[in-house]
């Protein structure tokens, strides 16, 4: 019943007098100040956020006062927050001046919140947040209007200074990066990694704070985002393209499309199957470069402090090696969403696969687990997959086929309760009972003058 009292965003018109608005909060900026004209001892402070109260209609909201009164609405909202704002003087936009650095909206206008005629508060009545919530999974651009990854990289330099849509899962946060500009005002940077089915990792950059505190809420590996007006450029140190998110920007979280649903069951499988650790090594790091040696306690403690990949090398013993069905060992796969799928089958199983509707194509491979083990404890489900696991193990994936169930028995205690100087890369993984994520990327079985060197170094580093 509290809702009749609201003005839809719709029907908003600057004709109205004590407009009182209801919405959800799906974007917000940073408060900056400016000089005042009237008094150029004084600043004015802004602050900006867009609200949306249905799936077609939202809104930009610019705030105006000193510096207390911004600062503390500044601080009392957040994206995803339901809103009351009475009293806002409803202006048309202006795209010649400060509207073109705003989202883009679906409604003529914009709301103007000021310290001594307006009030802004979160909304209290239950039923309308309720009504509110599932359209913060409404992208606010055409849902089929996006580029994946791989047309932004296949695209190239092409795209060097457009705005586009990008659809893509989060697969990591990075860490806040503090500076100081040259006139002196304090900034920060922070960089996500993108995926998808068609790019294993693509940066997304976010320079602004409430942005940034935004996304750091994210679930990495399971969260699909939808980033309207994302300004794409060509990084010369890099020499490759990324994205940024700018003053126009709108994300949304966990879109409720098909095409966002399909590369959520990607990401979900990928992340599951142990697809995305499987990332080539950065360019300037070879296998022979990981020096750094670790008992699996320091392997297990180190993912803990630290949410970014590592590498190094561990002395532990194959604990388990289940060589023994070759459908443990050999998995096909979807080569669209990487679903696993029975050999005989000639489609994909996973409903969302957008796929679906093409020609089946699949890969097969190696792909187990692998538990090692030292005086320390145990590491599980380890990844050992395609190229690793058929110079371990010495023979092809079509020769492995082959293999008779004795000649499949000696393979494995070739290795099995062995010690082994195995190359890992790590990371954390909340889906793991670890806590953390391995893959291995190269095992052999150890020189026992090695091994007994290193486990010295380690014994006078406890």
């Amino acid at each position: 019943m509290a809702s009749q009292s609201f003005i839809s965003i719709s029907e908003l018109h600057p004709s109205f007098s004590h407009p009182k608005v209801v919405g959800i909060i799906i974007g917000k900026t940073d408060v900056k100040s400016f000089p005042n004209r009237k008094n150029i001892d004084v600043e004015r402070f802004t602050c900006g956020f867009t609200i949306r109260d249905s799936p077609d209609f939202f809104i930009n909201v610019a705030a105006w006062g000193g510096e207390e009164y911004i600062k503390t609405l500044a601080n009392s909202v957040r994206i995803s927050d339901c809103v009351t704002i009475e009293n806002p003087l409803v202006c048309s936009k202006d795209l010649e001046k400060g509207d073109k650095f705003c989202p883009e909206t679906s409604s003529h206008y914009k709301l103007l919140v000021t310290e001594a005629h307006s009030q802004v508060c979160l909304c209290a009545d239950m039923d309308t947040i309720d009504r509110l919530l599932p359209v913060m999974h409404l992208p606010v651009k055409d849902s089929t209007d996006f580029y994946s990854l791989g047309d932004i990289v296949a695209n190239g330099q092409k795209l060097d200074g457009t705005v586009i849509n990008v659809l893509a899962a989060l697969k990591m946060i990075g860490e806040i990066k503090q500076f100081t500009t040259s006139d002196g005002r304090q900034g920060q940077r922070l960089e996500l990694k993108l995926f998808d089915d068609s790019v294993s990792s693509f940066p997304l950059i976010c320079w602004d704070r409430e942005t940034i505190q935004f996304v750091q809420s994210l679930a990495p590996r399971e969260t699909v985002l939808f980033i309207a007006d994302a300004k794409i450029s060509f990084d010369n140190f890099r020499s490759s393209m990324v994205a940024t998110v700018n003053s126009r920007s709108i994300i949304t979280v966990n879109p409720d499309t098909r095409e966002a649903s399909a590369l959520f069951s990607y990401a979900k499988e990928a992340a599951e199957s142990g697809a995305l650790d499987l990332d080539q090594l950065p360019e300037d790091l070879s296998v022979d470069s990981i020096t750094d040696v670790y008992t699996v306690n320091q392997l297990k403690q180190k993912a803990k402090d630290q949410p970014e990949v590592f590498f190094g090398i561990t002395y532990s013993f194959i604990s388990k090696l289940d060589l023994d069905s070759v459908s443990k060992v050999i998995r096909t796969r979807c080569s669209k969403c990487k679903f696993q799928v029975a050999d005989n089958l000639q489609t994909c199983i996973n409903q969302l696969c957008l796929g679906r509707e093409q020609p089946f194509s699949s890969t097969t491979s190696f792909d187990l687990l692998v538990d090692f083990t030292d005086h320390t404890g145990t590491l599980q489900s380890c990844n050992l997959k395609d190229s690793v696991a058929e110079q371990m193990l010495g023979c092809t994936m079509e020769e492995f086929t082959t293999l008779t169930d004795d000649q499949r028995t000696a393979l494995k205690w070739r290795f099995l309760l062995e010690r082994c100087k195995i190359y890992v890369k790590v990371l954390p993984s909340a889906r793991m009972k670890s806590g953390i994520r391995c893959t291995i990327l190269a095992c052999s079985l150890a020189d026992p003058g090695e091994v007994k060197q290193h486990m010295c170094a380690l014994l006078q580093r406890l």
